[in-house]
């Protein structure tokens, strides 16, 4: 068995959200504002992407889950930007003395369409963590018309993110 202190100092986190998907816009994902006439539900802004960067964020750092932080039965939490439960990740982070290496993003939407919104996302994203745009991936997924997903009925997200550290 090697060595733990030879061994760098990687952690891998693995965030997941989803929410329905209701009337009445706009709709925000990965820290901007989608012209659209719907909405993510949720207690927050409900912006999935943010919320599963949030937890993978945290379970990197083997520390709470987002619902444990910032429950939706706190009137704080209410139509809280979701920005702040990232920020919030990343000072924890970096009190663990740990820096975000890369991440990886996928959003399941059947509509609207991410395409067209990635690259803002992309800027919007690695601005708040504060590392290079070419550190942050994000690409988005139909659900072919298959299940609530597919079916227009919510939205999902899975991040994936390396920290290293000292």
């Amino acid at each position: 068995m090697p060595d733990a202190a030879a061994l760098p100092n990687l952690r891998i986190g693995l965030g997941y959200d989803s929410h329905r998907i209701v009337p009445g816009g706009p709709l925000q994902v990965g820290g901007i504002s989608i012209p659209w006439d719907h909405h993510l539900d949720g207690h927050s802004d409900a912006d999935v992407v943010l919320h599963a960067l949030t937890d993978a964020l945290l379970g990197a750092i083997c520390q709470q889950d987002i619902g444990r932080l910032f429950p939706n039965t706190s009137d704080d939490n209410a139509d809280r930007d979701s920005g702040d439960f990232v920020d919030e990740a990343m000072r924890r982070v970096r009190a663990e003395s740990m820096q975000v290496v890369n991440l990886d993003c996928v959003i399941l939407a059947e509509r609207p369409k991410m395409a067209p919104h990635i690259d803002q996302m992309r800027q919007a994203i690695s601005e708040r963590l504060g590392v290079d745009r070419n550190q942050v991936s994000v690409k988005a997924k139909t659900g072919e018309g298959v299940g609530e997903i597919g079916n227009g009925q919510s939205m999902a997200c899975r991040v994936v993110v390396l920290l290293a550290g000292q």
